[in-house]
């Protein structure tokens, strides 16, 4: 079965039910804890009375810096609300390891953007360094991939698109709520990987809903992809694309065609003109909570719950 792992400025815990048991090693970092595995299962068999989770404040139990790299348009559902038909060329970006934040931060929105979109996403942590050219089989998974944690790969939409920019728009601070738990596996837990099932809400209103079954590019094949050009090390996160259901959709094809003969300044002037009307967009004062379990709570990634605020 799967361990809890919650990190707080007091260090890490193993998390047993609705308490927490604090894990006795001199870990500063994600990499050094997995390095450390054995002080996990001593904390996970402790018999002691631990300290209730709800009194712990939750820090995202992926340190920084790392390196921290996104998958894109990686779920049917997405592919469809992206507009995109036929097959989908996997493709990958880096994201900046400032914008990880803990699972109860605010979610800052900068002063220049409007158009502040949510993405939940199942993020891989790195057990064991993946060197370039590495071919990872789904039976070599449990070798390189050490946990899971839930993601949000917070987006600012007009910089995205404007600039054709991933890495700006993906990267200001608080732009990657990490968390709560480090959900390490055992190597019998990656078959169960396909059942996780991803939620995302905002205010209570459900806007995000699939499993893994609607991924494309499944993880042992993305960290091969990946090891083509791209060295991970342990500790390192790698988010595996979110499902549909974001604000950001394409346009009706016959809209886009008609965009498509403008001068991309009018043409995207006009698009967010269009976008304006669309009330799904982030605001400060809104609440974003997400989950990702599965039915059976064998793999439970626990939840989030990151407000939206204004920069200063």
């Amino acid at each position: 079965m799967s361990t809890n792992v919650l990190r707080t400025a007091d260090g890490w815990w193993v998390v047993l039910g609705e308490r927490a048991v604090p894990v006795d090693t001199k870990a500063a970092t994600t990499a050094e804890l997995l390095a450390d595995r054995d002080a996990v299962r001593e904390a996970a068999a402790s018999g002691g009375p631990g300290t209730p989770v709800a009194d712990l404040a939750a820090l995202s139990p992926v340190t920084t810096p790392c390196r921290v790299v996104a998958q894109m348009v990686n779920y049917r559902s997405h592919a469809r609300d992206s507009g995109f038909k036929g097959d989908i060329p996997p493709a990958f970006f880096r994201k900046a390891s400032g914008s990880v934040s803990g699972p109860g931060d605010a979610v800052v929105r900068p002063s220049h953007v409007k158009f502040l979109d949510y993405e939940i996403e199942l993020g891989l942590v790195m057990g064991a360094p993946l060197p370039v050219g590495t071919v990872v089989e789904e039976r070599d998974l449990p070798s390189y991939v050490a946990g899971l944690v839930i993601t949000n790969d917070v987006s600012a939409r007009e910089v995205q698109l404007t600039k054709t920019q991933f890495y700006e728009s993906k990267s200001y601070p608080t732009f990657t709520p990490t968390g709560p738990y480090l959900t390490l596996l055992e190597p019998e837990d990656f078959a169960h990987l396909l059942d996780l099932r991803l939620k995302l809400s905002v205010n209570g209103e459900l806007r995000q809903d699939r499993t893994l079954a609607d991924m494309i590019v499944r993880p042992a094949q993305a960290l091969t992809l990946l090891a083509r050009f791209q060295t991970l090390d342990a500790g390192d996160l790698l988010l595996t694309g979110t499902p549909g259901g974001t604000a950001l959709k394409a346009p009706p094809k016959a809209v886009e065609k008609i965009g498509a003969l403008l001068p991309p300044a009018v043409k995207w002037k006009a698009f967010f003109k269009s976008q304006a009307k669309n009330p799904h967009y982030l605001s400060p004062g809104d609440v974003i909570t997400a989950t990702i379990a599965t039915p059976d709570g064998r793999i439970d990634l626990g939840g989030q719950r990151t407000p939206v605020a204004a920069a200063n």
